[in-house]
């Protein structure tokens, strides 16, 4: 009877599993896997775990259908399940004044708009990023630099 229950969830494995438009490892823990989505760190999987009732430490590929779905319908509308505002990556939008949490593509999409809009109002960080120079105050004496490197000359005997 032991040897059915293994086979019934080998069968259940999953090698490859598709949440939110990505491809994740079946093999990775659940927290890791999620933490995969471009837009969902590790810190907001293990609250949509705890939030869910999934454990953390299970491997992604043994996820049910049912869990996968409720997983995506999480992170579409995250203030539903009482996920804290200060976990989403979109508080207060320009636009819309409302928190929101991007992932995928509509996260790269949002952050190439915001970087135009900050060129277009010719503020100091948007002139940084048309210049392609470091924005959050870096050094660039030596670091940052293209092209060829510079060496010191030997002086010649």
């Amino acid at each position: 009877m032991g040897e059915v229950g293994v086979l019934s969830s080998a069968r259940n494995y999953r090698y490859i599993v598709r949440i939110a438009g990505t491809d994740i490892d079946g093999s990775l823990k659940t927290v890791y896997g999620l933490a995969e989505i471009k837009g969902v760190g590790v810190n907001l999987a293990y609250g949509i775990c705890r939030r869910l009732g999934i454990d953390p430490e299970m491997r992604i590929g043994y996820l049910t259908d049912e869990e996968i779905k409720r997983i995506e319908d999480l992170l579409s509308n995250p203030s539903a399940y009482d996920i804290p505002s200060w976990m989403l990556n979109r508080r207060k939008d320009y636009v819309t004044g409302k928190d929101m949490h991007l992932i995928g593509a509509e996260l790269i999409f949002y952050v190439k708009q915001d970087i135009e809009r900050e060129k277009k109002i010719k503020s100091w960080r948007g002139i940084r990023h048309a210049l392609g120079l470091k924005v959050r105050g870096q050094r660039t004496r030596t670091t940052g630099r293209l092209g060829l490197t510079v060496g010191v000359r030997r002086k010649r005997r």
